[in-house]
């Protein structure tokens, strides 16, 4: 046996020789992504190691590892590398799950204080008594109704995002965001069901999640002061699959028709019985689902938004790795979702990279083809998130480099751009790319992706509306949440055409409304009723029940 040592978090893992470095990673509770699953095509799992540490390393399939001159650190695939002695490995500063940037901000939702965990002090005996409701869940000594909080965590395909919440003010005390370790194991929603029917598959992505919450609620309550354990209630917001998986519940059934899930939501689940770190008799509440793919964290969106009291004709559109959306109609909702895809969280994409400090975030090209790009904490470009990416395709389409079929410019069109953009044309490993940077650069395959991901919404859209004998004209306004949406312009949706241009001048965007309406659903237990009811009125369309969905799906791949 050989050991493992991984910086700077110090763990330490003790593996057979032979094993990955992204295996024992994995062994470690080491957070690494990989979202080809370890067979060497993302390039996302990168490692650093130098010295001694080099001589223990062989590549699958590849020579001996060159060892540097000096004392320098080498980048290898983990998932490539295998270990042959006791070696120390490094993470990347950019890959720390603390320099993520998730949104977790979103539109406040002024509720009255009427929380399901209520506090009653008994002075004769100098108790605190917990209730869950009518039922009691622990007693306390001594008088600790100023510790009154509770817990949010909006469980993301790709993001973590957890809120501790002061029950009695409604105040949120501390925020704290992670990425979700099943990334590593599978990227997308149908990878995780497909991963989740394999040997220990359900148990190793339940283990994963609940792991990574724990850290996150313990890293919550060392920021107000306080023990987790005083925490009586976590709010769990995420779309159907992630329900599942949260509760290891197997998600089978929502890998084939007609796609019925098992766990419907409105309901708690005992906190210990899933591993959760927080009070013995601590409870799981699990908002309403709306279908099988069309989640509770859109039921959060529509009570964190109110969409279903407005008037008039409102689009709610989550754009993430699940493309959620849901029309109302002076009350009436009707909602779908489609699979965009991970290109909108980085990934997929030759030089992508998640939210975090370097990536490229904001992208725009001047008259004279002159480039501008901002950067997350004004750092040196590493890599480009989604937002940038958006940007970026947004921006060459708009100035000729990228047609309206996807393609660069050919070199005889080439000719028309101005001379900054033409230079940026180049050709990687024979095949045409653009030259964001030096070391930054879009491939034609990148493209692609972005297409598919734009496609898939747009398509979502033009059969939400056109089912609802609605126009893109007669919607009055469009809100668009998500992990980034914050970080998004109006001009690129409407640029590359993944929100028709009749929307524009109505778009607003309203943030991480999943965790906002989560924290509203803890603060008030008569919402929950009130959701519970509302989504079994809620239309769910099937896409796929559409015979010409393919057609218009293709049409909407253009720019």
């Amino acid at each position: 046996m050989v050991t493992v040592r991984f910086l700077p978090e110090h763990q330490s893992v003790t593996v057979t020789p032979g094993t990955t470095l992204l295996e024992a990673a994995r062994q470690a509770g080491v957070l690494l992504e990989s979202p080809c699953n370890g067979i060497g095509t993302c390039g996302k799992c990168r490692v650093l190691l130098a010295g001694e540490s080099l001589r223990h390393i062989s590549l699958r399939g590849a020579d001996p590892v060159s060892l540097p001159t000096k004392d320098e650190h080498v980048a290898l695939l983990s998932c490539q590398a295998e270990v042959h002695g006791d070696l120390s490995v490094e993470i990347p500063v950019d890959k720390q799950r603390d320099l993520l940037q998730v949104l977790s901000h979103g539109q406040a939702v002024a509720v009255e204080q009427a929380p399901c965990i209520r506090k009653l002090y008994v002075e004769e005996q100098q108790v605190t008594n917990v209730f869950a409701g009518d039922l009691l869940l622990a007693t306390e000594a001594g008088d600790t109704r100023s510790c009154h909080v509770g817990l949010v965590v909006d469980i993301g395909t790709t993001t973590l995002v957890a809120a501790l919440v002061d029950l009695a003010s409604g105040r949120e005390i501390a925020t704290a965001s992670a990425l979700n370790p099943q990334s590593r194991q599978a990227q997308d929603v149908l990878s995780r069901i497909h991963f989740a029917a394999q040997e220990n598959g359900l148990q190793s992505l339940h283990a994963d999640l609940t792991g990574e919450i724990n850290r996150l609620a313990a890293e919550l309550a060392q920021q107000a002061g306080l023990d987790s354990r005083r925490i009586y209630e976590v709010v769990y917001s995420g779309n159907t699959c992630m329900l599942h998986l949260a509760t290891g519940t197997s998600p089978a059934a929502l890998g084939r028709y007609p796609y019925t899930p098992v766990i419907r939501g409105g309901n708690h689940v005992a906190a210990a019985g899933q591993g959760l770190a927080i009070a013995a008799s601590g409870l799981i509440y699990l908002p309403p689902v709306i279908s099988g793919y069309v989640g509770a964290d859109l039921t959060a969106g529509i009570l964190a938004t109110g969409i279903h009291r407005r008037r008039g004709i409102t689009l709610l559109v989550d754009i993430g790795t699940n493309g959620e959306m849901i029309l109302a109609r002076d009350g009436e909702l009707r909602a779908t979702s489609t699979a965009a895809g991970p290109a909108f969280e980085g990934m997929n994409i030759s030089c992508g990279m998640r939210a975090c400090r370097g990536a490229v975030e904001s992208f725009a090209v001047a008259a004279d083809g002159s480039m501008h790009l901002g950067t997350i904490g004004n750092a040196t470009a590493t890599g480009i998130c989604g937002s940038g990416l958006l940007d970026v395709v947004s921006e060459l389409v708009a100035h000729g480099v990228i047609s309206g079929n996807g393609r660069f410019a050919a070199t005889d069109n080439a000719a028309q751009l101005p001379a900054a953009l033409k230079e940026k044309l180049v050709l990687r490993e024979g095949k045409p790319a653009f030259a964001v940077t030096d070391d930054i650069f879009l491939s034609q395959k990148d493209v692609r992706q972005v297409q598919l991901a734009k496609g898939a919404i747009r398509a979502g859209i033009e059969f939400l509306l056109q089912d609802s004998g609605i126009t893109a004209e007669q919607v009055d306004q469009v809100l668009i949440a998500g992990a980034f949406g914050y970080h998004l312009r109006e001009q690129s949706l409407l640029k590359l055409g993944l929100l028709p241009r009749a929307f524009a001048g109505k778009i607003k965007f309203v943030g991480n409304t999943s965790k906002a309406g989560g924290c509203a659903l803890l603060l008030n237990q008569d919402l929950r009723d009130e959701m519970a009811a509302l989504v079994t009125a809620i239309e769910v369309i099937e896409l796929a029940n559409f015979p010409d969905f393919d057609r218009v799906f293709v049409k909407c791949l253009g720019f």
